[in-house]
């Protein structure tokens, strides 16, 4: 295997073999090796639709081997060390490669033990997570057996992967029960760390509806610490307290108690919740070996790399690129994104190549699909500004069956069969 590389690609999930794959109907002729250490490939949007029984997980998964580009090099290697200041990039196993250019895009790393015993107890005592391809089907397990109880949704504080995801399930887990006749025998909280339910009003707007019309009890700015499967409690810090909650705790001997923070400028209460069925997201944040690396973004706890947010260039080192999940651009980290970051990457790189000015810009273009209920979906678009940018000529901020069916049928077929190979 040879160890340098006209362009140097760090991560074979979707960001990686699209921009990889563009790149060569562009121009046949690069020489472009792409680093990842997976031997399986997932459709992870389709995760939630496992949980909620109706996809087969078996469906979401192929070998990497059969979806790297043809006429590219898999580099089956982890990355251990970035040196953009010598081209270099260091594998775990000692092997040292180099570049001209570099595309960064191993996507994000889930943090499961910032929630104390989540790990421990993941995939029984009726706690699952929707992120994890081993647990995804144990979810559907849970919501199809359950007789009714207090059921907890939480979503960290953190930006995550599908931000919808956390809710997602939750309201197909309420149609599920609805449909069963025992959702008036479900007491349904969703604890998140964002401070809203979505971040673009027309969208939160019918996503108000959908939890009012659930009866779920919301916790904004709450900050999920530890879940016990045992004795089946979860903590969590939050600012926010209302007397319906303090009352239940009350009545179930689950006591919080005042945090004071910094020099008491934030007042901070804990609190512990029992439940009888749990779906837990685990915080997130840039993998590891760029937190470590110069590539990050020094500003950012999260680790983030630095980029410009519209050309997807970095902020210092003119050679490299970077997208998907694991860049500092404030827009959502989802698949959507990516397909709209990949031929700004692509443009802009050639452009580089070419000695050339970047003129291609990414808008912010993201989109969440969130069902609402079996057979409806939302499909929120939206960019930087938080506008909606809809696609097709409805309101999509309306549930319907037709963007149900894009979710369920038509996404998942063009991933594989055009997303990944650059035609999409």
């Amino acid at each position: 295997m040879p160890n340098h590389y006209q362009i140097l690609v760090i991560g074979g999930g979707n960001a990686g073999l699209s921009v990889a794959s563009q790149l060569l109907r562009k121009r046949s002729n690069l020489n472009i090796g792409i680093i990842d250490p997976s031997e399986k490939h997932y459709y992870q949007p389709a995760w939630t639709l496992v949980g909620a029984g109706i996809f087969d997980i078996n469906k979401t998964v192929r070998n990497e081997k059969d979806v790297i580009p043809k006429n590219t090099t898999w580099i089956k290697e982890a990355v251990y060390e970035f040196m953009p200041n010598e081209n270099k990039v260091k594998c775990r196993s000692g092997a040292v490669l180099t570049y001209d250019y570099l595309v960064v895009c191993p996507g994000i790393q889930l943090d499961w033990n910032k929630i104390k015993g989540l790990e421990e107890t993941l995939g029984k005592n009726n706690i699952s997570s929707n992120y994890s391809f081993q647990h995804a089907p144990y979810t559907w397990e849970m919501i199809e057996n359950f007789p009714g109880g207090t059921a907890v949704f939480t979503n960290p504080t953190t930006p995550i992967k599908c931000g919808g995801a956390p809710h997602k399930i939750m309201y197909l887990a309420c149609d599920y029960w609805r449909k069963k006749a025992i959702l008036d025998k479900c007491d349904v909280h969703y604890i998140s760390g964002a401070s809203v339910i979505f971040g673009v009003k027309e969208y939160a707007e019918t996503l108000l509806k959908v939890i009012a019309k659930y009866n779920i009890h919301v916790h904004y700015n709450a900050n999920v610490t530890a879940i016990d499967g045992k004795n089946k409690t979860v903590e969590f810090e939050t600012k926010e307290i209302d007397d319906n909650l303090t009352q239940k705790l009350s009545s179930e001997n689950a006591g919080y108690y005042g945090i004071v923070e910094n020099d008491g400028v934030e007042e901070f209460k804990k609190v512990t919740l029992n439940f009888d069925l749990c779906h837990a997201v685990p915080p997130q944040s840039a993998p590891d070996f760029i937190k470590n690396s110069p590539l990050r973004d020094a500003q950012n706890p999260l680790g983030y790399v630095e980029v410009d947010k519209n050309t997807l260039q970095h902020t210092r080192f003119s050679n490299v690129f970077a997208l998907g999940d694991c860049i500092n651009a404030p827009s959502s980290k989802t698949g959507a994104a990516i397909r709209k970051q990949a031929p700004v990457v692509v443009e802009n790189l050639l452009a580089i190549m070419d000695k050339k000015t970047v003129t291609a810009q990414y808008d912010g273009y993201s989109a969440c699909p969130i069902p609402t209920q079996y057979g409806k979906l939302m499909l929120a678009e939206f960019d930087y500004s938080n506008t909606p940018k809809m696609t097709f000529p409805i309101n999509q901020a309306k549930p319907n069956w037709a963007m149900w069916i894009l979710k369920t049928k038509i996404l998942p077929w063009l991933y594989w069969n055009k997303i990944l190979k650059g035609t999409a």
